[in-house]
């Protein structure tokens, strides 16, 4: 039995390339849309939840308070534009761009590239509905850094199936 079979800890995919997560602390690939948190600019204790939907590119931006993002009226924010850099950054355009169903005819699939090609088919706005669950997320990876590093089980995470039921 390898060592990371007997902690409480799951192996972690390596990020494409390394990213600062003071600006874009969450990022994920879940629920048909790229979805995260991403810090505000003016406000230390703001933070934006922003996703976009897969295909449709159909984009929701707003604050943990429920509060519409200002610059997402008709086209992407900047919340959203740093939410597809630091997705491209930590999952790789090729993934991303197969998430979200981005055809990008030439080149390679970059931030600017996936960017331009979602918001040159004019996507509409999304329903924030989303954002709680993303927020709630957020949250929970949060609590799980202030916990010390153990090999033994998380209850929470005794619904995980181990190695040993997997292989019977």
């Amino acid at each position: 039995m390898s060592v990371w079979e007997k902690s409480s800890t799951a192996r972690v995919v390596p990020a494409a390339r390394p990213r600062k997560l003071s600006k874009v602390p969450f990022v994920e690939l879940a629920d048909g849309r790229l979805q995260g948190v991403v810090s505000s600019g003016s406000d230390i204790g703001r933070v934006y939840v922003s996703s976009i939907a897969a295909g449709s590119y159909a984009y929701s931006c707003s604050t943990n308070n429920n509060r519409p993002c200002g610059g997402a009226r008709g086209s992407f924010c900047n919340h959203i534009r740093a939410l597809v850099g630091e997705a491209v950054l930590q999952y790789g355009g090729e993934r991303v761009g197969r998430c979200l169903k981005v055809e990008v005819s030439d080149g390679e699939l970059d931030a600017q590239s996936l960017t331009f090609a979602m918001t040159s088919t004019r996507p509409g706005s999304d329903d924030a509905s989303a954002a709680a669950q993303v927020f709630s997320r957020f949250l929970r990876h949060l609590a799980y850094l202030e916990l010390a590093a153990t090999t033994g089980p998380l209850p929470e995470m005794q619904w995980f199936p181990t190695a040993r039921a997997v292989a019977a």
